[in-house]
């Protein structure tokens, strides 16, 4: 005679009837099918009722209801039963077991796909489709319309998304001008202008900047060691061989200092042209800029000249106030 084989996926012939797992006693055998595996009903020792399918009540997967929480759980011992309501294109079917602690429910999207969905996504309206209106805007929209972000209103949404699929709003700025913008930039507050506010910041921190011939003043005043190169100093790079190149900039223009074995002899070459260079940059200016203030006329008649030229190897200034 030959031995007998249950087996839990579709096609096979096991019943489940009447059989207890944990809590669980199976009552009947639905229609339904989840993962490929016919889904039971079944009836827990508290009384309540749950759908589970093959595979999960074999594998000890789930034993109960819910109604015995796992140490993570975030709810009481029962939980509000949403079965038959909809929440945005879901309707919820049935219960299923708990995830990460949550009461989870299985739902039909109006497409026709399932999805399982916690309960606190559902109610909070996190959740409101399978994914398929992800991108036509009307599954999970927010509505900004007439919210102030910044110095743009937002007007209405349009058609148009970005690769993630966050809807585009027309908004207005404060300055009258139209932009478009997508939901995440504005509520996370990336974009708060057209890109007026940006350009009168531009434009307020350059006045407060004095540059000559492209060279600003403040930033020769305030530079610091760097960590941008190989070597961790400003104007000193670490070649394939081993060596430390040196650089200095100055009016747009990038001078070749050496290359050199010792890492502290490159510093001290960087640092000797600096004080040659941007400090005698510095100190020319301000002492042009003081006779300036003094005499504006004089300044009309004498442009402060201070520039750097390289002659057989050497770096040589020439300076005129």
């Amino acid at each position: 005679m030959g031995q007998r084989k249950e087996v839990g996926h579709l096609g096979g012939k096991c019943d489940l009837t009447g059989r207890k797992f944990g809590k669980l006693t199976v009552v009947e055998k639905t229609g339904e099918t989840q993962e490929h595996y016919r889904v039971w009903r079944c009836r827990c020792d508290c009384g309540e009722e749950i759908l589970v399918n093959t595979k999960r009540l074999k594998n000890g997967t789930v034993t109960n209801c819910g109604c015995i929480p796992k140490a993570t759980a975030r709810r009481g011992r029962t939980a509000e039963d949403l079965s038959g309501r909809r929440f945005g294109s879901l309707t919820v079917l049935y219960r299923v077991e708990n995830r990460n602690g949550r009461t989870c429910w299985m739902c039909r999207c109006d497409c026709g796909k399932k999805k399982t969905v916690t309960a606190r996504d559902l109610k909070a309206g996190k959740v409101k489709s399978c994914g398929c209106r992800t991108h036509d805007g009307e599954g999970n929209r927010v509505d900004l319309s007439g919210k102030l972000f910044g110095r743009l209103t937002a007007v209405e949404p349009i058609a148009r998304r970005d690769r993630k699929g966050s809807i585009y709003w027309r908004c207005v700025c404060s300055c009258g001008n139209e932009t478009e913008v997508t939901e995440d930039c504005l509520v996370q507050g990336n974009v708060m202008s057209c890109g007026c506010l940006k350009r009168e910041n531009q434009k307020r921190i350059s006045g407060r900047l004095h540059r000559v011939d492209g060279t600003c003043v403040e930033i020769l005043e305030k530079r610091k060691y760097r960590k941008d190169n190989s070597s961790g100093f400003r104007g000193v790079f670490k070649t394939k061989e081993g060596k430390y190149r040196v650089n200095i900039g100055f009016k747009r223009q990038r001078f070749y200092l050496g290359s050199y074995t010792e890492y502290q002899e490159a510093v001290k070459a960087r640092m000797d042209a600096e004080k040659v260079i941007h400090d005698g940059f510095l100190k020319a200016y301000y002492e042009w800029k003081r006779k300036a203030e003094q005499n504006p006329e004089w300044a009309k008649e004498h442009k402060l000249k201070f520039d750097v030229v390289k002659e057989n190897g050497k770096l040589i200034v020439i300076e005129q106030s």
